[in-house]
């Protein structure tokens, strides 16, 4: 596919995300930066309808930095238990939340460069909270999005990294923080991991990749 006819199909799909989610809400429940990063970090290999299920109490326990440092790290995972990684989410959370409280003044650094020196925070937290909470540009790449770009030609799909590059690439910076969030919609509600028909998708029945044809059988 040259250059030209991938863009092309970028931009088309690009158009066909903002009809079916014009104005796509952060799936985790928060109120405030804080909030939000916690319940990014706590998301890793969980649902998000999970840790929506619970936050709540563990807000309710703690809402700030400094009110979490304070907590013990029991206590953090008794709320959390249910998530995947709970014990080490739990001690992450904890060391978080003192080194906010204590070298950034309670405050959320807003650069991915502090984001990322935090425990247990990586490049795709780092980005989901520079993008919804600052409003800074940036393309978290999570399974959805990274098997959809794949599945529509618009990456090899042979790493997150390379996935992020290409999607950056192809659709204007001003646009990536509404697809992050418009492409994982889609990849819940129509274009599954498993048993999916392309040919019923709304995107894939004219954007998928032809699939690959079955080895033949050695004789």
């Amino acid at each position: 596919m040259s250059r030209a006819t991938q863009a092309a199909k970028a931009d088309r799909i690009r158009q066909q995300l903002a009809e079916l989610y014009p104005s796509p809400p952060i799936p985790l429940d928060h109120v405030d930066p804080y909030t939000l990063l916690v319940a990014v970090m706590l998301s890793a290999q969980t649902t998000d309808k999970k840790v929506n299920q619970v936050t709540p109490a563990l807000f309710a326990a703690a809402s700030t930095p400094a009110g979490m440092a304070l907590l013990p790290v029991e206590t953090i995972l008794g709320h959390i238990r249910q998530v995947g990684l709970a014990p080490t989410k739990a001690k992450n959370l904890r060391e978080l939340s003192r080194r906010i409280a204590t070298e950034h003044a309670g405050v959320v650094p807003a650069s991915f460069e502090g984001l990322e020196a935090l425990p247990g925070v990586g490049h795709k937290t780092a980005s989901v909270v520079m993008s919804q909470a600052f409003g800074v540009p940036a393309f978290a790449v999570d399974t959805h999005i990274h098997r959809l770009a794949e599945r529509w030609g618009l990456s090899d799909g042979s790493n997150v990294e390379r996935t992020e590059r290409d999607l950056k690439a192809l659709f204007p910076e001003a646009t990536w923080n509404d697809l992050h969030l418009q492409i994982i919609y889609f990849g819940r509600e129509h274009c599954p991991a498993r048993g999916h028909d392309p040919l019923t998708c709304p995107i894939c029945s004219w954007a998928a990749k032809p699939a690959k044809a079955p080895r033949a059988k050695a004789t």
